[in-house]
């Protein structure tokens, strides 16, 4: 199968692109670049992509493709705060168009990273694909909507999917630094403290970027009659945990780590608790990671990759990291490129 994967250079896609090729499919890519450069190690490099603006995809772009893999998005709670007209203007307007011109290029399958966090500040009982929608950010905001607008195009020739993925973690080669674990384990090795800003209590359902790609790899080749404009949780119900429980695994994993609660956020909103047996029912997907595997993983990775506190803390870390590309004159203020580079 031919495939296009937009955001290929991101956290996920450079995880998601070695399973893809590995399975068979023909992968090219399409990324405008942001984070092509936050690097961490050795990197094996890119398939061959398409340096294009998501805002700026035509139906060109898309032709000749048997399926895209949408992952391209502000993925970013505070970025979305702060510059909510953005978010929407990229994870939903974009979304949306790029769907409608996959669809009129003969594409016939569409799958779109979405996210649990849809079910927003659903509490403690296990939420299925069928619960109510509470999105509390313009982040999950904009999923919700592309959810709709995009199922909306389905018929017998476009099979829309949609992944609401739990909170990634685990390590990539282009690493993010702003997700719980990932963020969590960073400042242990850099600090030795394992310090939550919020009470500890919000649930929060991990997923390890493998099991994700995993996922997106299933879904690719799963019959059309029984992913059609469905939605699927991708997780493991082992990894609904509290602030806290991530926290005490990463105080296992780093040697001499120490907990420190400061309870300053107060309690965050963001809390639910997910149920993933579709997935397993359905697509035969069964996550493999646990979180004190990940928590493991990171910081053997970290350590021997050499993670310094500057670029834990700007290059990893999207939102310094665009405010950085903005300050340089590399991208405007509406994000799009206006030099030759997205490095900073």
């Amino acid at each position: 199968m031919r495939v296009l994967v937009t955001g290929h250079q991101g956290y996920l896609g450079t995880v998601m692109v070695p399973v893809l090729q590995a399975a068979g499919h023909r992968v090219t890519g399409l990324d405008i670049g942001y984070f092509a450069d936050c690097l961490l190690g050795e990197f094996a490099g890119d398939p061959e992509g398409l340096d294009v603006d998501l805002r700026e995809v035509t139906v060109e772009h898309l032709r000749g493709f048997d399926a895209v893999i949408h992952l391209a998005a502000l993925s970013n709670d505070p970025l979305g705060a702060l510059a909510p007209e953005i978010t929407y203007d990229i994870n939903h307007h974009a979304s949306v168009r790029l769907a409608r011109l996959a669809k009129e290029a003969g594409v016939s399958r569409f799958l779109y990273a979405s996210t649990c966090s849809v079910y927003g500040a659903a509490g403690a009982e296990l939420v299925t694909e069928d619960a109510p929608l509470r999105p509390i950010t313009p982040y999950a905001e904009s999923k919700v909507r592309v959810e709709d607008d995009v199922a909306a195009l389905a018929d017998d020739g476009f099979v829309p999917v949609f992944l609401r993925n739990a909170t990634a973690f685990g390590f990539s080669p282009r690493l993010r630094a702003d997700i719980v674990l990932n963020n969590l384990v960073g400042y242990a090795v850099l600090t030795g403290e394992v310090k939550v800003l919020s009470d500890g209590t919000p649930w929060r359902p991990l997923v390890h970027a493998q099991d994700i790609a995993t996922a997106f790899a299933t879904c690719l080749t799963a019959p059309a009659a029984d992913v059609s404009c469905r939605a699927f949780n991708i997780g493991t119900e082992v990894n609904n945990l509290t602030v806290a429980e991530i926290a005490a695994s990463v105080v296992e994993a780093v040697p001499g780590s120490r907990l420190l609660i400061t309870g300053e956020n107060g309690a965050d909103p963001r809390s639910y608790r997910v149920d993933f047996s579709s997935a397993r029912e359905v697509l035969g997907f069964e996550a493999q990671w646990t979180v004190p595997a990940g928590a493991a993983e990171l910081f053997t990775e970290y350590t021997a990759r050499g993670l310094t506190s500057d670029a834990f803390f700007r290059r990893f870390t999207r939102l310094p990291h665009l405010e950085g590309l903005r300050e340089n004159g590399v991208l405007d203020a509406r994000l799009r490129r206006i030099s030759a580079s997205a490095s900073a």
